[in-house]
């Protein structure tokens, strides 16, 4: 009895198997079928309603990875998966199915866009470890053609205002070979949706993703009309590095340049050491700001920045050769009248031992030989100058603060925080106004 029943129930599941299999064969003879009707007679050289209405190829773009942005070569990089859709009545179907879900041997038989990026410059389009591209036909004959690319496109920068600065890079694209009146682009989901950047997706250091904008232009050319699709990628450049590795530097250099005025101005090795080494700070710092930028030829922020901030340091080396020159020349002017003072001195002195001698003489003359008339006292100043004990007076020229440097402590610190407000204050609003555009 057991046998029985064993036998009927594998008497029964194989003719349920091979119904199931009988469906399926019928099912996928009948997709091949469809298949074959479709590129028949199919002629892939020629577009969709050729010599007919314009056919309009709706395109929207969904960015994986955003990044690296190069300066010095005024480019940048992304991942993207560019989609395109179009309506090939040619390949319209009636069928148990109505998405055909294909893969990349498929795209070779039919019409495709000839798209390509106009400002792209290095563009790869990923095979590994099969084309990276989604076909997909609808029975009303709509095509998804969707790609997975790798794109390195220009970036034209205006330098001027870096490293405060902000850049809008373009990614351009459109029809090779069709003018506008055979093939048209649009936006698949408008203009505010039809690129998506997730916040995951940005790789960037120096820049922040703030947005991006669409839009379409068109452009005459020789070989005819077309349109020109173009999205803008808004970077607005980060300020940490450069605030580390060059202003700060540099305000900290112009601080030091300027302790050299607390300095005794007989002090001359300490303070051309100060001077010396802060300018050559300055020098090094310049040299090296310069070496993540390209080579143009106008000034930027920065590079302002760093002019006045290496103007304060060689100013300080050069108030110190004034205190140095005014301070030498006062006492070359003491020493002179000392000089003279001494000269002074020794002829008042002479006269004094002379009107000694003929003092004596005379008292150790006869009465009636004695000169009625007697010599004078010498000079009162010359005896004063006589009991000083020296015939050259204390110099204080070269001691205590000069007046230059007096002043220097004052309006040097006063004039580079007006420049610091002043160039903040300008860039940064300039770099407001820039963003809200």
């Amino acid at each position: 009895m057991a046998f029985l029943l064993t036998c009927l129930f594998l008497s029964c599941a194989s003719s349920v198997w091979g119904n199931q299999h009988g469906d399926t064969s019928i099912y996928l003879d009948n997709i091949t079928r469809i298949l074959d009707r479709l590129l028949d007679g199919y002629d892939n050289r020629l577009r969709p309603g050729f010599g007919g209405p314009v056919t309009e190829v709706k395109t929207d773009i969904f960015v994986t990875s955003f990044g690296p942005v190069s300066d010095v070569e005024m480019e940048y990089t992304m991942d993207v998966f560019f989609r395109q859709t179009w309506i090939d009545e040619r390949l319209k179907f009636e069928g148990p199915i109505e998405i055909l879900r294909l893969n990349n041997l498929m795209v070779s038989k039919i019409w495709t866009p000839d798209t390509f990026f106009r400002n792209g410059k290095r563009s790869i389009s990923h095979n590994m470890t099969t084309p990276n591209k989604l076909f997909r036909i609808m029975q009303n004959g709509t095509i998804l053609y969707t790609m997975r690319l790798t794109i390195n496109a220009e970036c034209p920068m205006r330098l001027m205002n870096f490293p405060m600065d902000g850049h809008a890079c373009p990614l351009k694209f459109g029809s090779y070979a069709y003018p506008i009146s055979e093939i048209v682009y649009t936006w698949k989901k408008g203009p505010l949706s039809s690129v998506e950047v997730p916040q995951e997706s940005s790789s960037l250091l120096q820049y922040d993703l703030i947005g991006q904008t669409v839009s379409s232009e068109r452009l005459k050319s020789n070989t005819g009309e077309y349109v020109i699709m173009t999205v803008h990628f808004h970077l607005q450049r980060k300020m940490g590095f450069f605030l580390i590795q060059t202003y700060i530097p540099c305000i900290m250099t112009v601080i030091l340049a300027q302790v050299s005025f607390w300095i005794n101005k007989e002090s001359v090795p300490a303070r051309t050491v100060f001077g010396i080494t802060t300018v050559l700070t300055m020098t090094t710092l310049s040299i090296s700001a310069r070496h993540s930028l390209p080579k143009v030829s106008y000034a930027t922020a920065m590079d302002w920045f760093i002019a006045v901030c290496f103007a304060f340091v060689f100013s300080a080396l050069i108030e110190f050769a004034a205190v140095n020159y005014f301070s030498t020349l006062q006492a070359n002017r003491e020493l002179r009248k000392a000089a003279a003072m001494k000269v002074a001195a020794q002829e008042a002195a002479a006269a004094v031992d002379a009107s000694s001698v003929l003092k004596k003489r005379m008292n150790s003359a006869p009465l009636f030989d004695r000169p009625a008339k007697t010599f004078p006292n010498p000079p009162v100043n010359a005896q004063a100058f006589l009991q000083q004990g020296s015939a050259v007076p204390a110099n204080n020229v070269l001691t205590g603060t000069s007046i230059i440097d007096k002043y220097s402590r004052i309006l040097f610190p006063l004039s580079f925080g007006a420049f610091n407000l002043v160039y903040w204050i300008v860039y940064l609003t300039k770099d407001t106004m820039e963003m809200s555009r």
